[in-house]
């Protein structure tokens, strides 16, 4: 299968400190040499702690953020290489659904403008046309073209979502990133939205990054899963391979602690972390998640591990 995103050592700092010029203040490493690819047409998961770089790494790949280095390949074109105008014609490629769909929507936008928008900005759309496109779209993610003249506000938090999934869906993208986009619904609402998105990844043969704190949403969207940990990956996989072989202790502590309807795992051992997840912008020496971990060994607190690749397709940045 062929590689659409191809992401090679990203990095995203943040200058800290006072003054006009925030001098001396030091960075927040929010993504720290992070390397990944997704395939045409597949899900890659990207899960971890708060805090710990994941919709950050989304921006950049969608260069919503200026990467402070690395490379960002997007199939086969480096887009960090592009001029103005030819990556204002690749973006009807790429497309980005919000964490939350009550913030991400304009309130004096109707409908219509809502999501017809990026048809007007790439000049995809004459206006008598776009109506129409705008109202198929709505139809695809289970709205109404009766909804076309209304506002946010008169919406559920399901719909409103449905609103901005067909809003990165208008020009027909290849590439989506799903920043968390079922967290801020209620738990009903969250399952008819994933299922859509399946049904729209298999209709229009989509690729999505899909982004989130909760694994076990991971594990069902999920084809790769990469864990994040402080600006850092730490493992990444196949979905089966990490979930039936978790090789990192921070995959395993998280892993361990999903509730599972089970009651003969009842009694299953939970990894409980102590300690906190460190400041990224002064992260510990060494193994970043050393602090928290149970086996750590000398090596861990002077040598920072590369993400080396264990098994076939199965990396793991560990020096157990």
């Amino acid at each position: 299968m062929a590689t659409l995103v191809d992401v090679q050592h990203l990095k995203k700092y943040f200058p800290v400190g006072a003054g006009l010029f925030r001098t001396g203040g030091g960075w927040i490493k929010a993504v720290d040499d992070v390397t990944f690819q997704i395939e045409k047409g597949t899900t890659m998961g990207l899960v971890g702690e708060s805090g710990c770089g994941k919709t950050t790494a989304g921006k950049n790949l969608l260069l919503l953020q200026k990467p402070t280095a690395g490379k960002i390949y997007f199939d086969g074109e480096d887009l960090l290489q592009l001029d103005k105008k030819p990556l204002r014609l690749l973006r009807k490629r790429l497309g980005i659904v919000y964490q939350d769909p009550h913030s991400s929507l304009n309130p004096r936008m109707t409908v219509i403008n809502v999501v017809g928008r990026p048809l007007v900005i790439q000049g995809m759309e004459e206006a008598d046309r776009r109506v129409e496109r705008v109202a198929a779209m709505l139809e695809k993610v289970g709205l109404n073209p009766e909804h076309l003249g209304r506002y946010p506000h008169e919406f559920s938090g399901g719909q409103k979502q449905r609103i901005a999934i067909a809003r990165a869906l208008i020009t027909n993208p290849d590439f989506v990133v799903l920043d968390e986009p079922t967290s801020a619904l209620d738990v009903s609402v969250q399952a008819q939205i994933l299922k859509l998105l399946q049904a729209l990844q298999d209709e229009l043969n989509l690729t999505y990054l899909f982004i989130s704190h909760d694994i076990s949403v991971i594990r069902y969207m999920s084809d790769t899963v990469a864990v994040m940990y402080v600006g850092k990956l730490v493992e990444w996989a196949s979905k089966r391979q990490l979930f039936d072989n978790p090789l990192h202790p921070y995959t395993q502590a998280l892993l361990s602690v999903v509730p599972i309807p089970d009651p003969k795992q009842r009694m299953r051992e939970r990894k409980i972390l102590s300690g906190d997840v460190p400041s990224p912008k002064n992260p510990p020496p060494g193994c970043r998640f050393h602090p928290r971990c149970d086996r750590v060994l000398p090596e861990c607190k002077i040598h920072e591990p590369p993400l080396i690749e264990v098994e076939d397709g199965h990396y793991v940045a560990c020096h157990l």
